[in-house]
Formats: structure tokens, C-alpha cells, sequence
């Protein structure tokens, strides 16, 4: 049987995740407040910012930006998006 959690992003008991995404105090806030499904479209939304912006993730800056991102894609705030990103048509 899955875990559910009370999802900050969504506001609504959902699927959590196996295990913390990451050490630390952050990564056990994540793991008990946000859904797998939050997490996934996290993931998703990270690479794209990423790659759109050419971040270099052993620079200090980009990793505190990402850090900000996410606690706000979390969160349900207003997050940057990345410029030029297409979502994929998946009629087709």
C-alpha cells in the first residue's frame, strides 16, 4: 500500500513519495508535504529551466535560483518558466 501525503502544491491527500528526494531538513519537508505527482512535474519543470536557461549546476547562484524555483513551484506561487519551452502535442 502507497503513503499519501496532504499535498502543499494541490491541496489534497495524494500519493507521496517512497523516499526523501534528497538529505537533509529539505528533503523531509518535501517528502512529507509534497506528492509524487507535485515531485514528477517538479523533475520535469527543473530539466527544462536547465536547459533553457544553460544553467550550470556547479555554480553556486544557479543552484540557489533552482532552490528558489522549486520552493515556489511547490508551494502553488507564481515560478519562472522556461522561455522558448513548447510543451509537446500529445494528440498526435
Amino acid at each position: 500500500m502507497s503513503r499519501t501525503v496532504f499535498c502543499k502544491k494541490y491541496q489534497q491527500q495524494l500519493e507521496g513519495l517512497e523516499q526523501p528526494p534528497f538529505p537533509g531538513p529539505a528533503g523531509e519537508e518535501v517528502y512529507n508535504n509534497i506528492s509524487k505527482r507535485a515531485w514528477q512535474e517538479w523533475t520535469e519543470h527543473q530539466t527544462r529551466l536547465i536547459n533553457e536557461k544553460h544553467l550550470n549546476m556547479m555554480d553556486m547562484q544557479a543552484r540557489k535560483y533552482l532552490t528558489e524555483q522549486r520552493n515556489k513551484f511547490l508551494s502553488g506561487e507564481e515560478f519562472d518558466q522556461a522561455e522558448g519551452y513548447v510543451p509537446e502535442n500529445k494528440d498526435k
